[in-house]
């Protein structure tokens, strides 16, 4: 986005910030992966309790919305906001279960979560506005839809007969 729309976009390149990814990857994907979604999910669909437990992980993060980010507190754009961020959220959800459906691996979702939350803090804009950081996160969950589709495409097949753990 820092070339094709504006500089502001530019990443803040906080490194640190995987050191976050990994805490969260760690603990989130023991409830998440490890005991909700195996409990959710039916013998020959992954992607319906996918999107179900992408919205509800959105909404997990509702207390500390306003301290994600950059551009904090977003004010009257605390809705559109938190809207990008769960449709974002919950295509990378998305991903998350598919990673553990193919393989049965806790260690491998965490690793996703880490790498996609480590991400967000490395590559999101530093100063933007509530606006900005809205429009920023659309975008990501626009990329982050393409690839499941793609994914999805690929994989038609292996979708409808995903291995139970």
């Amino acid at each position: 986005m820092k070339t094709f729309v504006s500089p502001v976009f530019a990443p803040n390149r906080f490194f640190a910030g995987m050191g976050f990814g990994f805490v969260a990857g760690f603990f989130e994907e023991i409830g998440w992966m490890g005991f909700a979604f195996p409990k959710m999910r039916g013998k020959d669909n992954f992607f319906a309790p996918a999107i179900l437990l992408g919205l509800l992980w959105g909404t997990w993060h509702i207390p500390v919305i306003d301290y994600l980010g950059t551009s904090t507190p977003h004010g009257a754009l605390w809705l559109p906001f938190f809207l990008a961020f769960t449709v974002a959220m919950t295509a990378m959800r998305v991903l998350i279960a598919w990673i553990y459906s193919n393989t049965n691996s806790i260690l491998l979702s965490q690793l996703l979560h880490a790498a996609s939350t480590g991400s967000l803090v490395i590559f999101s804009p530093a100063r933007v506005t509530a606006a900005q950081e809205s429009l920023w996160y659309v975008v990501y969950a626009a990329a982050l839809w393409l690839v499941v589709a793609v994914i999805a495409l690929f994989n038609r097949r292996q979708t409808h007969h995903l291995p139970v753990a």
